[in-house]
């Protein structure tokens, strides 16, 4: 990571001037020892002689103390990688001061400051206070809509300053960020292919279609869920919603492609069953949900198969690359805590089937 650097600048600038330290030091106005301290880091010129010093250099301040305050995107990624370990490793208190420290000094780097707000909503579980988390990520989330000229960040700080409002209960703050409309979902992408398509380059528009295809499958079964859980008192249709989901499932073999997706539709579905007191079809999604868990996440990292196998090099362009969002340890936990805490099986707990599932997933810890 980028760091001041300025008795470094300073030789290099002043090697290629070819100049001697004393010739420096004359038009400063400063000893010839002086300016050998700053080029050995034993001190630093004093802040009104960097103004002089950058202009003699024909550079900025910047450039002159050799700072940068951003980040590459590599720098970013392993940067979050370091910090979600923390929090599955040390204190709340302990992850967070890191967190804070690298979010001053990192104050005008938007790209790290959108996964900064990545990491503390995928964390906030963990704290004692999550609507405070969530009050500052919307702080955060504000200055970068409001100062990027990047249109891309922008937009994405706007979506998860209304997911914070979505999580601290407060839905019209949300609308009134994303507005009332549905509107129908951009065909970019699929546009793309076809560009592509009528330059003569297919390979790239068959890469450009399975990526389109990959995103609406996620989109397809993963909005199945929450539209299930609104159809709850409506057995007929969790029926059709909870059959034909589990066909494409199967089509796609999504328990291996994504297992976060299938887990999270069978979990849904087992907890609808379970609220119309269907205990059989219940324990029949919790299994699917058990087995998913021991034998389709680990590695957790995001890829393709026999059928979408020109995902994985797209999945590296992302921010964070391939890995998930939390560490492995965390993410075993949340497996866990997601059948035996949830208030939704308590009519099971007496249940011997049900009692050897959640064995089954405390192994994974």
């Amino acid at each position: 990571m980028p760091e001041i650097n300025i008795a470094r600048q300073l030789l290099a600038a002043r090697h290629e001037k070819k100049i001697t330290q004393e010739e420096l030091a004359t038009y400063i106005g400063v000893s010839k020892a002086a300016v050998s301290k700053w080029e050995s880091g034993i001190s630093f010129p004093d802040i009104t002689n960097l103004p002089q010093l950058a202009t003699y250099f024909n550079m900025s301040i910047d450039e002159l103390m050799g700072y940068e305050p951003q980040m590459t995107k590599e720098d970013i990624r392993k940067t979050y990688n370091d910090l979600k370990k923390l929090f599955a490793e040390q204190s709340w208190e302990e992850a967070m001061t890191a967190c804070g420290e690298l979010e001053k000094k990192y104050y005008s780097c938007f790209p790290f400051l959108l996964q900064l707000i990545v990491l503390y909503l995928n964390h906030a579980t963990l704290s004692g206070n999550p609507k405070e988390l969530y009050e500052h990520c919307v702080e955060l989330s504000c200055r970068i809509s409001s100062l990027s000229a990047d249109v891309k960040d922008a937009r994405q700080a706007v979506s998860l300053e209304t997911m914070c409002h979505v999580l601290m209960g407060e839905p019209m703050k949300a609308l009134d960020l994303l507005g009332e409309e549905v509107r129908p979902i951009s065909q970019d992408t699929e546009l793309l292919g076809q560009i592509y398509q009528s330059m003569g380059k297919i390979e790239r528009a068959k890469e450009v279609y399975q990526i389109a295809l990959y995103q609406h499958l996620l989109f397809l079964v993963g909005d199945s869920a929450p539209l299930l859980l609104l159809h709850a008192d409506q057995p007929e249709r969790v029926e059709k919603i909870i059959h034909r989901t589990l066909q494409v499932i199967e089509a796609y073999q999504l328990d291996t492609l994504h297992p976060n997706t299938a887990a999270v539709f069978y979990l849904t579905a087992a907890q609808v069953y379970c609220m119309n007191e269907k205990m059989g079809e219940c324990l029949k999604l919790l299994e699917k949900y058990v087995y998913v868990c021991e034998h389709c996440f680990f590695p957790m990292t995001l890829h393709g198969d026999d059928f979408f196998d020109t995902l994985d090099e797209w999945f590296l362009e992302f921010d964070l690359g391939n890995q998930a969002p939390r560490s492995e340890q965390l993410i075993r936990k949340s497996m866990v805590d997601a059948v035996e805490g949830n208030p939704a099986f308590t009519g099971l707990t007496e249940n011997r089937e049900f009692q050897k599932l959640v064995e089954r997933l405390q192994q994974l810890l």
